[in-house]
């Protein structure tokens, strides 16, 4: 299992980022897409480039917990965070919804159901991944870490704000 498991309430620190993005969406898939689209970009303008496999892995993993957010963690009229944190050698990726009940659940790959895999994925994708509840308010906060590839960004100084 790839996730680190910490009991809920004690948040890992996170890593010291050369770039940082941060915004609210609306739960819903409208905007878990504009997530997906707006992560993508940042990605590409921190030197993480639209067509290489690192980018494809970090915006699949920001796409299924964005879904998740909408579909598990929805409260009417309540938005979901989205935060992405990049150093020289990890992306991180944090999103935050405002629905208390319930907690991540992988599935296991023996599961029949058609749905329930999106964090099987992160899984296998994430160097490590786990939740925690959000500090400040009711909800939880489901975060994933992915380690570059050697050459899989630029060296910071080419890092663009």
């Amino acid at each position: 299992m790839n996730s680190e498991t910490a009991a809920p309430g004690r948040v890992p620190a996170p890593i010291s980022p050369t770039g940082h993005f941060e915004m609210r969406f609306s739960s819903t898939p409208r905007g878990a897409r504009l997530a997906r689209r707006l992560a993508g970009q940042r990605l590409d303008a921190w030197g993480i480039p639209y067509d290489c496999d690192t980018h494809h892995t970090l915006t699949l993993i920001v796409a299924e917990l964005a879904a998740n957010a909408v579909r598990h963690g929805r409260v009417s009229g309540r938005d979901f965070h989205l935060s992405l944190a990049c150093d020289a050698t990890t992306v991180r990726i944090e999103v935050t919804d405002t629905r208390t009940e319930g907690v991540p659940v992988v599935a296991t790959s023996t599961d029949l159901r058609d749905t329930g895999r999106g964090l099987l994925l992160v899984e296998h994708l994430a160097g490590r991944w786990d939740w925690h509840p959000r500090p400040g308010g009711p909800g939880k906060t489901v975060w994933a870490e992915y380690v570059l590839p050697v050459g899989g960004r630029p060296p910071a100084a080419a890092v663009q704000f």
